[in-house]
């Protein structure tokens, strides 16, 4: 190829056109990593996601000394009722520290969101199921 100043328009057009091959394979090439890597960041998360659920299905416990264990809305708790708990279920648990900020003092209503827990520190126990006309 010849310098800008002696070159032909033919030589321009080559050179125009290599620079847009080469523009248009780098794009591609860009394109198709990321595309790639796209990929395989999703599987990692799903394969994250499942392994979380082994550990978590390993390790979770559903009964304490005879107790049920739920999960109401993140916290654990205890139940001693007669009948087991659904996730769904309404229930009332006793005051701690951070209910009485937050709905004033005495109990407090909640919803079962999971059944066990993975939690292995001290228990409240729930005071009661609320029934749907309560």
């Amino acid at each position: 190829m010849a310098c800008g100043t002696h070159a032909t328009d033919e030589d321009r057009a080559v050179a125009a056109a290599h620079q847009r091959g080469w523009r248009e394979g780098y794009e591609q090439g860009r394109e198709s990593g990321a595309s790639s890597a796209k990929l395989r960041i999703e599987w990692l998360e799903r394969r994250v996601d499942e392994l979380e659920q082994r550990l978590d299905d390993a390790t979770r416990i559903h009964e304490i000394d005879g107790d049920q264990v739920v999960d109401v809305g993140g916290y654990a708790y205890r139940w001693r009722g007669v009948e087991p708990l659904q996730v769904g279920d309404r229930v009332l648990l006793p005051e701690n520290y951070v209910s009485r900020m937050k709905h004033g003092p005495g109990p407090f209503q909640g919803v079962v969101t999971n059944l066990g827990t993975t939690y292995r520190g001290h228990l409240a126990t729930i005071i009661r199921k609320v029934m749907a006309d309560s």
